[in-house]
C-alpha cells in the first residue's frame, strides 16, 4: 500500500516507517520542517510538506494514499498550556482526512493516548469511548471526542481504528516522559514518586508499537479500539527507584500537595493510576509485544547518558 503518515519523523513515526517500508510498503510522510523531510527521505519515504494545520494538504495527501496512519499531535501547544487548541487541530485534520477517504474502504488509524481513559481499574479497549460531563473539557476528555469522531468514520465507508499508546513508549533515543522524568531527578536531587507510589503506568516498547500500527492499517477492522500495551502496570515507586539507582541518587515519596512543584506540568500525571490490558488487541490482531518491558528499559545506559 501507498500509505501516508503524519509525524512520520517524530519518536513513535520514526519507527514506524522503516517498519512499514521493510513490510513492502510505500510510504509518504508529512514533515513540517526541512531536517524532517531530509531524515525521511534518508531511510526512503517519500516527502508531502506542511503540517496538521493545513487540512486541505491533509486531505489531498490522503485522497493520493492507500491507507493513512496519523501520528501527529502539537505536543508542544498541548503541553504549553492550551490543551484545547491542539486537540482542536487534531479534530480539523481528523474531519478533513476522513472526508477525503469516504466511501473508499482504506484503513485510517488515529494515535491516541492511554491515560486516564478509565478512571478506576484496568482499562480495556471498550472503556473511555464516551467522555462524561465531568471530563469533557479536560484532556482525556477531548481526545475521547476526537476518537468517537474517528469511530464514527466507519459510517462513512472508511476503515478506521483508534490506536491508543501508553504514556512511555520506551527506548533508545526517548525523549519523552521517562528521560524528563530523569531530568527532573537530576535537578532535584531525588528519583521521586507521589504518595506510596503504587500508581501505575502501562508501558510498550517503541519497536512494538511501530509493528502494532503496521499490523492496524493492514488489517484492523473498521471501528475498532487498540491498545499498544506491553506492560499493563508499572508502579511509580519502581520506575523512581530504577532510575534511582542508576543516577546514584534515593528515591523518595514526594506529597501529593507538592506533586506540581516537584514536577512541573508532569506533576498531576505521575499521581495518575491508568493501568490498561491488550487482551482484545492481541487477540484481534495476533499482536504480541517481543521488546524488553518498561523497567528493563530503564535499567540500560541509554536513559541516563548525558549530551
Amino acid at each position: 500500500m501507498r500509505i501516508f503518515v503524519t509525524g512520520a519523523s517524530g519518536w513513535i513515526g520514526s519507527a514506524v516507517v522503516p517498519e512499514l517500508l521493510g513490510a513492502g510498503h510505500e510510504v509518504v510522510g508529512l514533515a513540517r520542517s526541512e531536517a524532517s523531510a531530509q531524515a525521511l527521505e534518508a531511510v526512503g519515504a517519500t516527502v508531502h510538506r506542511g503540517d496538521v494545520d493545513d487540512p486541505d494538504g491533509l486531505a489531498k495527501a490522503a485522497a493520493d494514499s492507500d491507507g493513512v496512519i496519523h501520528l501527529a499531535f502539537q505536543h508542544e501547544v498541548a503541553f504549553g498550556g492550551n490543551f484545547a487548541a491542539a486537540a482542536a487541530a487534531d479534530r480539523r485534520a481528523v474531519e478533513a482526512m476522513g472526508a477525503a477517504l469516504a466511501d473508499s474502504d482504506r484503513p485510517f488509524v488515529l494515535a491516541s493516548g492511554l491515560l486516564a481513559v478509565k478512571a478506576d481499574g484496568v482499562a480495556t479497549e471498550d472503556d473511555g469511548l464516551v467522555p462524561s460531563a465531568e471530563t469533557r473539557a479536560n484532556p482525556a476528555g477531548q481526545r475521547a471526542a476526537t476518537a468517537l469522531l474517528m469511530l464514527s468514520l466507519r459510517g462513512m465507508g472508511v476503515r478506521s481504528s483508534v490506536l491508543r499508546f501508553p504514556p512511555s513508549v520506551h527506548g533508545d533515543g526517548d525523549n519523552g516522559f521517562m528521560a524528563i522524568l530523569v531530568g527532573i531527578a537530576r535537578q532535584k536531587g531525588v528519583a521521586g514518586y507521589v504518595g506510596d507510589g503504587t500508581n501505575r503506568w502501562p508501558g510498550v516498547h517503541r519497536s512494538d508499537a511501530a509493528r502494532l500500527a503496521r499490523l492496524a492499517v493492514e488489517a484492523a477492522p473498521a471501528g475498532s479500539v487498540l491498545h499498544a500495551v506491553g506492560d499493563e502496570g508499572v508502579a511509580f515507586r519502581d520506575i523512581a527507584e530504577t532510575m534511582g539507582r542508576h543516577l546514584g541518587l534515593p528515591a523518595a515519596s514526594v506529597a501529593p500537595a507538592a506533586a506540581a512543584e516537584h514536577f512541573g506540568f508532569l506533576g498531576h500525571l505521575v499521581s495518575l493510576d491508568s493501568p490498561a490490558t491488550a487482551t482484545i488487541t492481541r487477540e484481534l490482531l495476533g499482536w504480541e509485544p517481543t521488546g524488553p518491558s518498561l523497567v528493563e528499559d530503564l535499567e540500560q545506559d541509554h536513559y541516563y547518558r548525558q549530551a
